[in-house]
């Protein structure tokens, strides 16, 4: 883990937080709020923060971002055990938005968007702390187009996500917008950066692109680029699949389909590395290069026929692991190291809030990368919806560096979006992921309990029932 200086420069924070406590002991007052803060601590000392996340981007598709790697990566840091801590759009973002687990948020599938508590979020406490927001391009499944995304100043929200010719809700106006939308979130992006030199708020932008998600339309300049070649890896598509669940054990990808999704989804990343490299120019044009903490992300990962599956919404490592890159130089982000931390999508929410000096009422699940200890392990966690057959089960999962124990049980989110279900167990899996990477082989296939008891395993399915319950302070 490369050291991480914290941020010398900030000679008011302490005045910051007490500013947002007052300010979230007012909520209805943000315009108070923010001139309480702006006046605690000069804003040319909080830093500006973009967030980019791609959609359903996996590990492994760096040939195709290789601007994005040279400045967020090589000017930050690479972690490389980054994880999305539910597999799935909504519960992901909202876990980005709120620094939570969706077991806390409450948004547990595609279909609840306003299950997320509003009033909890990054941008609404960066809002009130006085800095300018803005959203381009996807925000949560399932969202009405014509509500505008709350604590957002400006925006260019696209749904239904569409690659070509989108329907935005632009600033409160619902309208069809020429064009590749990768493109026009990245024209639109731009703009709210060049307003940032007649405004002279910090600000957070947040950008997300369609891409690399199905149905993987490329821009047209790319449409015909020729991808490296690749042929599977050992867990594509995996001959023995007994010790697997059912839903494995009944997958028909075939490498040629990994082969395919691969392809198309590196296509689409190029425009994505393009947006990337004009986000880069704009800030240094403008001076603000240094100061900006840039995150990049992927809401989550993507099976390339791995065990057979072509899809995402599984505990293994395709679908749980994403690329996530950290750059601030101004706060010693700034090493161009690769970091083995374990961390997750719940971290964006403190580290920003840890770099722009906010304290949030009540401690988030995730840890800042500035100032929060390393973890041991990581709960990712994932709901079924509805009832119908075919695919995963309910599941949680505890991964550590070097392990992963998995749990399926008879749970399922209603109409509501509610969990419900009896609970019971129906399925584990444990993985050596230093022995067996590509999670080849379940150890607790037809093991007995002596084997079982040296493997660790009711010790850690104690800590997966307390983590799957956990929140603030006492989360993995």
């Amino acid at each position: 883990m490369p050291a991480i200086r914290r941020r010398d420069f900030l000679a008011g924070s302490a005045a910051v937080t007490a500013a947002g406590l007052t300010a979230f002991a007012h909520p209805d007052d943000a315009r108070a709020a923010e001139s309480r803060h702006t006046a605690a601590q000069p804003v040319a000392a909080r830093p500006n923060i973009l967030v980019i996340v791609t959609d359903d981007q996996p590990l492994h598709t760096a040939w195709a971002t290789p601007k994005t790697l040279d400045w967020i990566a090589g000017e930050g840091v690479n972690y490389a055990n980054g994880y999305a801590a539910t597999p799935l759009c909504a519960p992901s973002r909202s876990s980005i938005f709120s620094g939570r687990y969706a077991h806390n948020h409450g948004v547990l599938d595609n279909g609840h968007p306003h299950k997320l508590d509003q009033q909890a979020t990054v941008q609404r406490y960066l809002k009130q702390a006085g800095y300018r927001t803005g959203l381009y391009g996807k925000y949560l499944n399932a969202w009405n187009v014509t509500d505008n995304p709350p604590h957002f100043d400006e925006f260019a929200l696209l749904d239904p996500v569409a690659y070509n010719d989108g329907q935005y809700n632009v600033d409160g106006t619902v309208q069809t917008i020429a064009g590749y939308s990768t493109t026009v979130v990245k024209d639109r992006a731009l703009q709210f950066l060049q307003r940032s030199t007649t405004d002279q708020r910090p600000w957070f932008l947040y950008v997300a692109p369609k891409a690399p998600h199905g149905p993987n339309t490329p821009e047209p300049k790319y449409a015909n680029t020729a991808v490296p070649a690749w042929n599977g890896r050992p867990s594509v598509p995996e001959g023995n699949r007994a010790d697997k669940p059912q839903y494995i054990k009944d997958a028909t990808g075939t490498l040629a389909d990994g082969q395919a999704i691969r392809t198309a989804q590196l296509r689409t990343l190029l425009s994505v590395d393009d947006a990337v490299q004009a986000l880069r120019d704009k800030l240094a044009a403008l001076g603000q290069l240094d100061n900006t903490l840039v995150f990049y992300i992927g809401d989550n990962g993507f099976g390339w026929a791995d065990h057979g599956w072509t899809k995402k919404s599984v505990p293994y490592s395709p679908s749980i692991k994403v690329p996530f890159y950290v750059s601030w130089p101004a706060g010693g982000l700034n090493s161009g190291a690769t970091s083995q931390r374990l961390v997750a999508n719940i971290d964006i929410a403190p580290t920003i809030l840890d770099a722009a000096g906010v304290t949030p009422p009540a401690p988030l699940d995730g840890r800042s990368l500035l100032s929060g200890p390393a973890r041991d392990r990581i709960l990712t966690e994932w709901w079924k919806s509805g009832t119908g057959g075919g695919g995963p089960h309910t599941w949680s999962s505890h991964v550590t560096a070097t392990t992963q124990y998995t749990e399926y049980r008879a749970l399922h989110t209603d109409g509501a979006g509610n969990p419900v279900g009896t609970g019971n167990l129906l399925f584990r899996e444990y993985y050596d992921l230093t022995a067996d990477p590509h999670q080849l082989t379940n150890l607790l296939y037809q093991a007995t309990p002596a084997q079982e008891q040296a493997l660790g395993i009711p010790a850690l399915a104690a800590q997966l029932a307390a983590d799957r319950q956990s929140s603030g302070t006492s989360a993995p």
